[in-house]
């Protein structure tokens, strides 16, 4: 399929094209500011269908609102009349369509003439009328509240709330292009003429920065946000898309003794904490057991011997493992246990455990096996 794309350098585009090409759609005709002006008309002639993406939203001149959002829509439905050309157009507008102010009203002249248009030519139109999109590549400092917090929260810089209160709506990247892809396929959701994504997330601003600093402290803290909230996944996903290229990395707090070292990792009030345990040559870890703490080990790298033996019996029981081949251990309560190192080199154990460690009940009695 042929495919007309206008606004290709903006943020959606950029998302819209990677996806498109990802699935196999390779003729894009990608139309921009920088583009040759004649190219239009060329596009025209043989595109299947219409991304109109271009738009206009911080003008030096209010009146450019109306050139970019309206007039470059009519330049662009009139070459496609000249070209005989009735394929599907889709246009992404806003919600501020509604608003009596300078950037509503050139929203609102480009859907009423898109609309038109469809009656004159019998053409398929999809006019979106979006609330805030945001996501992973969305310019920050522009016109985006996301993806400026997201930036300046990554990189420690202040940002400015002057009303906590406020209630955003919002769409996130990936929703908005799979709303798109299905149009392709002629397949919409439509409310009142106006086709709509699927998922609206609705969030106050002040908790959309609260849980900002939640991920930039959770390298810290070791958190792991909610994802089972899914405005609280995305949100942390377009987060770290504005990680500072140097600061991909952190470091973990190692306990070190002559035996080895134990590092956590993860950890979350709902799945438990995930850490790895470096056993050196011929040590023997554990010798303790737990009432209500159940944990799971993988040896990952060199040979193991893990022991068991029920509080109150004398029978010991043997596991031997290895990183070669990898399997999982269950660690259930009530039994003392440890984990000795059977190899030459160093022991790598990761260790997941049903609760983060907590000092004041730590939930573990010291027995030999």
């Amino acid at each position: 399929m042929r495919i007309l794309i206008t606004g290709s350098n903006g943020f959606v585009a950029k998302n819209l094209i990677c996806e498109l090409r990802s699935k196999g759609y390779e003729n894009l005709y990608l139309y921009d500011l920088d583009t040759e002006p004649m190219l239009l008309d060329e596009y025209t002639k043989d595109c299947e269908f219409v991304f109109h993406l271009a738009g206009v939203n911080r003008p030096k001149d209010q009146e450019e609102f109306m050139s970019g959002n309206f007039g470059f829509t009519d330049t662009l439905l009139a070459s496609l009349k000249r070209n005989n050309n009735t394929c599907p157009v889709l246009i992404t507008s806003s919600i501020q369509a509604e608003l009596d102010n300078p950037y509503g009203r050139s929203k609102k002249a480009g859907e009423d003439l898109l609309f038109a248009y469809a009656k004159e030519t019998g053409s398929s139109v999809y006019v979106f009328r979006l609330p805030n999109v945001f996501g992973k590549w969305c310019r920050p400092n522009y016109n985006s509240a996301v993806a400026t917090f997201c930036y300046n929260i990554a990189r420690d810089l202040p940002i400015t709330v002057n009303d906590p209160e406020v209630v955003m709506s919002l769409v996130y990247i990936d929703d908005v292009i799979q709303a798109f892809l299905s149009a392709l396929k002629g397949d919409v959701l439509i409310e009142n003429n106006f086709c709509r994504v699927s998922t609206v997330h609705t969030v106050k601003l002040g908790r959309i920065v609260e849980l900002l600093r939640q991920f930039r402290e959770s390298r810290t803290t070791l958190a792991v946000p909610d994802m089972s909230d899914s405005f609280e996944k995305v949100l942390y996903s377009t987060y770290l898309s504005y990680l500072p290229e140097d600061q991909f990395s952190y470091p973990l707090k190692m306990s070190t003794d002559n035996r080895g070292s134990f590092t956590e990792i993860l950890r979350t009030k709902e799945r438990g904490q995930f850490s790895v345990n470096i056993s050196k040559a011929g040590i023997t870890k554990g010798n303790h057991w737990h009432h209500t703490k159940c944990e799971k080990f993988l040896v990952v790298s060199g040979k193991a011997l893990i022991q068991f033996r029920k509080i109150g019996t004398e029978e010991v029981i043997n596991y031997h493992v290895s990183g070669e081949k990898l399997e999982v251990v269950d660690i259930p309560p009530g039994y003392t246990h440890n984990i000795i190192n059977e190899g030459e080199g160093d022991l790598v154990t990761f260790m997941w455990a049903n609760e983060p460690y907590n000092s004041d009940r730590p939930d573990t009695i010291f027995e030999k096996v």
